[in-house]
């Protein structure tokens, strides 16, 4: 009895442990957006005058994001950003499934020295080869040019989605292939017909991976974007809380949460498979 009763406690305690922690990470998340949430409602640009819930609400931030003036062209910006992100993904889904099938369904001379170089890539930050970048886009002429930091986006998607494809393409038996093929599929069929279904959970963690991956890269796009009107959504409202004469926290508050609406109809589109397909993608490789 005493044993059953100490199990008994320490499940509870367990228990108990568990809940907080789980709160103490709500509250940690939650917190930050409900703060700038509040800051895009609060009026004036500073935010020591802010408070979590507005004594005089405006939504006149929001509406002077859409005024364009001056240099504030966040409609603009907000559109900018959408088609570099919806073309990486889509890029991003046709080059990473092709790629995993290739590794993970052949047999080819340096099949292994490729896969420890996409494993090698993925080590080595992006901003070390921005020099190496901006120099190239003057070679060719591509400064504000949209073309591209897609083409770089989607370059620097590849080596980590071809590992997480991968390994959702290798659980997948070798037997549906060679049924296929005493049917006469050829490889093409068997690829766009059968494993590409079968693979939705993971192709939707690429997806995502692709469509939020320009939302918040800074650094690139600041490198090869120089006018305003080129800008992406990360350069333009760091352009607003920078500028010396008019820097506006608020504006930027309600610019960030406004960012996020993509994001959320992109999430909620993909979370049924989006769960599945990234702890499935573990299980082999």
């Amino acid at each position: 009895m005493q044993t059953t009763k100490s199990m008994k406690n320490q499940n509870r305690v367990k228990l108990v442990l568990s809940y907080g922690l789980l709160l103490l990470m709500v509250v940690i998340i939650v917190y930050p957006l409900l703060w700038t949430i509040g800051a895009s409602f609060n009026p004036g640009n500073s935010l020591v005058s802010t408070s979590l819930i507005p004594k005089n609400p405006t939504i006149g931030h929001y509406t002077k994001l859409f005024a364009n003036e001056g240099s504030l062209f966040y409609g603009q910006w907000y559109l900018n950003s959408l088609k570099i992100s919806v073309f990486t993904m889509l890029l991003s889904l046709v080059f990473v499934s092709m790629t995993a099938y290739s590794f993970s369904r052949f047999r080819f001379k340096g099949r292994k020295n490729g896969l420890i170089l996409f494993l090698l890539l993925q080590m080595i930050p992006q901003f070390s080869a921005l020099i190496a970048i901006f120099v190239l886009a003057q070679m060719l002429g591509l400064v504000n040019s949209h073309i591209l930091l897609i083409l770089i986006y989607v370059g620097g998607q590849i080596p980590m989605n071809t590992y997480l494809l991968k390994g959702y393409f290798d659980s997948i038996p070798m037997d549906l292939d060679e049924s296929a093929k005493i049917d006469g599929a050829s490889n093409t069929r068997i690829f766009l017909q059968i494993i590409l279904p079968l693979s939705r959970p993971m192709l939707a963690v690429v997806a995502m991976n692709g469509f939020t991956g320009p939302l918040g890269d800074f650094a690139l796009s600041s490198v090869l974007l120089r006018s305003p009107e080129y800008y992406t959504l990360p350069i333009g409202l760091y352009k607003l809380v920078t500028d010396k004469m008019g820097a506006s926290y608020t504006t930027f508050a309600a610019g960030a949460i406004l960012i996020s609406i993509p994001i959320a109809l992109v999430f909620i589109a993909l979370q049924k498979h989006f769960v599945s397909g990234l702890t499935a993608g573990g299980t082999k490789g």
